[in-house]
């Protein structure tokens, strides 16, 4: 008994901050989503029901952000954990400049999120002197110009994703460079003496020993893709709206702070569907792992 207590003492200190500034603040969304034009001046509202959530999922403008959040989770999520394996199988072939590719990839990580954007806009941007390099590159094979920026949707959300996969890249290269180093090699050498293929190797030994991994960073990339805002922000300007641009994150931001704001019960119920979404997904993520597990 004296031990338990004990061990709640210990715990006591983080359940005070998880319930300060997790627990209640949730709490709070949740009861600021029912309450129909609440005031935060005032701290009036003029009623209770499900107005909001209906606002927000009748609103053109959440529409198209949960569309381009969408379209940036299916597209960046699988591709980035596809390329970050190769890379890192590649790196895991590469002994004597395995750490100086690890740091060179590992640098757009620690480079601030504008600036990198920045350098994207530089790239891809048309502008009174230059259609910028990949332009340059594209009419140099023969092909039209194409603004990548302020043009077509396409054109802008390709820039999105590749900007995305950029950013995300490194920190997956990290996780699974060191999950392929843990790998015991006795089951490779094995493998070997009983002449098995590269491919099968892979697949049969290889994969499902660094799966753990590769859900770990597919949950963490879905998660992080719904959070997704700052990115944009640094390539397509603070009106994502204007641009059609926008994210679920930007779009609570905007009933928050931006030229719509001050609509704290909209800004609400649009994070609460945010977490449901990525809940939702994470759920399915989890018992997708847990099924391959046994499975294996």
């Amino acid at each position: 008994m004296k031990n338990n207590l004990k061990g709640w003492l210990y715990l006591l200190p983080a359940i005070l901050f998880l319930g300060i500034f997790m627990f209640y603040p949730l709490v709070d969304v949740l009861i600021y989503s029912f309450e129909e034009n609440y005031n935060f001046a005032s701290q009036t509202y003029t009623g209770v029901g499900g107005f909001n959530y209906s606002f927000v999922l009748h609103d053109p403008y959440f529409i198209q952000a949960l569309k381009n959040t969408f379209i940036i989770v299916i597209i960046t999520v699988p591709l980035s954990t596809i390329l970050a394996l190769v890379i890192s199988l590649g790196l895991s072939k590469i002994k004597f400049l395995r750490n100086l590719y690890q740091t060179i990839y590992f640098l757009p990580y620690v480079t601030n999120t504008l600036a990198v954007g920045l350098v994207f806009m530089i790239l891809f941007k048309k502008t009174a002197y230059s259609d910028g390099l990949v332009n340059l590159l594209i009419n140099a094979f023969g092909g039209e110009s194409v603004d990548f920026i302020d043009g077509p949707y396409w054109a802008k959300m390709f820039v999105m994703c590749f900007y995305t996969i950029w950013i995300v890249l490194p920190f997956k290269i990290l996780i699974l460079t060191g999950a392929l180093a843990s790998v015991n090699k006795d089951y490779y050498k094995a493998a070997k003496v009983d002449g098995t293929s590269s491919s099968r190797i892979f697949f049969k030994i290889t994969l499902p020993l660094i799966s753990p991994m590769i859900f770990y960073l597919v949950i963490t990339g879905f998660i992080g893709a719904f959070k997704a805002y700052s990115d944009e922000v640094a390539l397509f300007g603070t009106d994502l709206n204007a641009a059609g641009m926008n994210t679920i994150v930007g779009y609570v931001y905007d009933m928050l702070y931006g030229d719509s704001g001050g609509y704290p019960s909209y800004a609400a119920a649009a994070a609460l569907i945010l977490f449901a979404i990525v809940f939702t997904i994470t759920v399915i993520n989890l018992l997708i792992s847990n099924k391959t597990k046994v499975t294996a």
